[in-house]
């Protein structure tokens, strides 16, 4: 990742967010190109303030307001009060991380030059996100259209020296943080407040940082699936290339190629190669490249959704330097980040199923072979009971989540905004939905690990023991009980750090 990244309005990457979101990211700044055009867009404003022009946002009220014609020399008091009286978010502040996605989103769309605000705005944005002040932002109140208003308006506060913002550890008012930071507030002129605040950056922050986690949370499937294969000592033959290009689709081709790489080199499989009357694998175990691919293209679909709205200008009016002329459209409108992000969550409660049923097949002593609850005293000992049970309790939170948020709009505004979109809404439940998947996921890596303890000494295969000596790194055999909790936390970690999910490329470099 370079040191600097230049804002241009098009061209970043998820990648990109999630660097500088994280501590240590690179620096941010308005590249010179996207400075000419952020400067000719603003040019257009002031000509149209000059001829008097009747325009909304820039002189009229807002919404059901938009009728009321605001007279010139009240246009700095127009966005200042739009800021505050639209700042009615509620519920917990987003994360550092979260804001620091926003941050970067709503600079980088001001820099495509369609917005009307002065560089000003943006490298004040930059610089906050450079010197580490970060708005104190509500997760809650916005309906995903007319851009996510509530939330960016607590974001457009600080910038006026107004509102909460964290810095150096502490929580400061607006300008009292931005002085600590050698940052001096802006009085918002004509558009610049309406441009702060219309725009779908919320959602679609907090839905890069989501679905960035959801795929490292399939490939960690992959290995969790693997694993449990091992240990039900069931048969890779399921997922024989020749088999997934009778059916090509791409995600299934994928899940399967990491399946055979995490499963290649198995003693495990040999020992039970000739002789055993089972004809084939359970849905769980041979039709996971099925559901894991579905997932991949699922959440391919996100991504090109999600990496064309960062570089998208949400807002309105949106200003065409090019034409002179200001027009107003529907930009802002979130339908379709939250429909994807909804597609996530629906994504993430299958997945979590699926693993769960593994994981009650391992503890199973009937559909496993091996001791109850794997453990070896069953009886004075309970073993993994309230692990799968756990896991069962998750999924069914990850069902009830994964209910559409698109699809429940509620007339707003005088009947103005009569369709939205709820894209906060989806992207606060993807979010949720992530988190547990990830801690399923680990549910079954504790119990496939488990498993492979009554298999030993025969050797999983390549992956799968890559796996198993990372879950024993935090998390020793079980002989008899102990207090799970604090072990289920320590992979649940490892799977929301990555941990597994680069693990078939190592077996695949492995390759004897």
């Amino acid at each position: 990742m370079a040191k600097v990244l230049e804002l241009r309005g098009d061209g970043l990457r998820l990648e990109d967010v999630e660097a500088v979101a994280a501590p240590g990211g690179p620096e941010v700044r308005l590249a010179a190109e996207a400075r000419g055009r952020v400067e000719a867009a603003r040019a257009v404003v002031e000509r149209a303030l000059e001829r008097g022009d009747v325009v909304y946002g820039l002189t009229t009220g807002f919404g059901a307001l938009s009728g009321v014609v605001i007279p010139r020399e009240r246009i700095r008091e127009l966005q200042a009060n739009l800021i505050r009286s639209h700042a009615a978010g509620v519920g917990a502040p987003l994360s550092e991380r979260e804001t620091r996605a926003v941050l970067l989103l709503r600079a980088n769309v001001l820099a495509l030059g369609y917005s009307g605000v002065r560089p000003a705005v943006i490298e004040l944005l930059a610089q906050m996100l450079n010197r580490r002040v970060h708005p104190v932002i509500p997760e809650r109140g916005s309906v995903g259209a007319s851009g996510d208003l509530a939330p960016l308006s607590h974001l457009a506060l600080v910038l006026m020296g107004e509102g909460e913002a964290r810095y150096g550890g502490e929580t400061w008012p607006g300008a009292e943080a931005l002085r600590r930071a050698g940052l001096t507030p802006l009085t918002f002129e004509a558009k610049e407040g309406l441009a702060l605040n219309n725009g779908t950056q919320v959602q679609t922050g907090i839905g890069v940082l989501t679905l960035l986690a959801a795929e490292r949370a399939v490939e960690t499937a992959e290995v969790a699936g693997a694993m449990s294969l091992e240990g039900l000592r069931g048969t890779p033959d399921a997922f024989d290339a020749a088999i997934q290009r009778a059916r090509p689709h791409a995600g299934q081709r994928e899940s399967a190629e990491r399946l055979r790489t995490l499963l290649a080199e198995s003693q495990i499989r040999e020992s039970h190669r000739y002789g055993d009357p089972r004809v084939q694998d359970a849905y769980s175990i041979r039709c996971m490249p099925q559901v894991h691919g579905a997932a991949r293209q699922a959440l391919g679909y996100v991504r090109q959704v999600l990496q064309v709205e960062c570089n998208s200008a949400t807002d309105n009016p949106l200003i065409f330097a090019d034409e002179d002329r200001i027009r107003s459209g529907g930009n802002f409108h979130g339908q379709l980040v939250a429909q994807v992000l909804d597609l996530l969550a629906m994504v993430c409660a299958d997945l979590g199923s699926i693993s769960e049923r593994r994981s009650a097949r391992l503890v199973d002593p009937a559909l496993s072979g091996l001791p109850a609850f794997l453990t070896r005293e069953p009886g004075v000992n309970s073993g993994l009971m309230l692990a799968q049970i756990t896991a069962a309790a998750l999924v069914s939170e990850l069902r009830l989540r994964a209910h559409p948020a698109s699809v429940d709009s509620i007339p707003t505004d005088a009947n103005q905004e009569d369709h939205v979109a709820m894209g906060v809404t989806a992207a606060l439940k993807a979010r949720e939905s992530v988190q547990l998947l990830e801690t399923v996921l680990a549910l079954e890596l504790l119990i496939a690990a488990q498993a492979l303890e009554f298999l030993k000494p025969l050797r999983p295969g390549r992956g799968v023991a890559l796996a198993y000596e990372c879950v024993r790194e935090r998390v020793p055999a079980l002989e008899r009980d102990r207090v799970l909790a604090p072990e289920i936390a320590a992979l649940e970690a490892l799977v929301r750090g990555g941990a597994f999910a680069s693990l078939w490329q190592e077996a695949g470099s492995r390759a004897r």
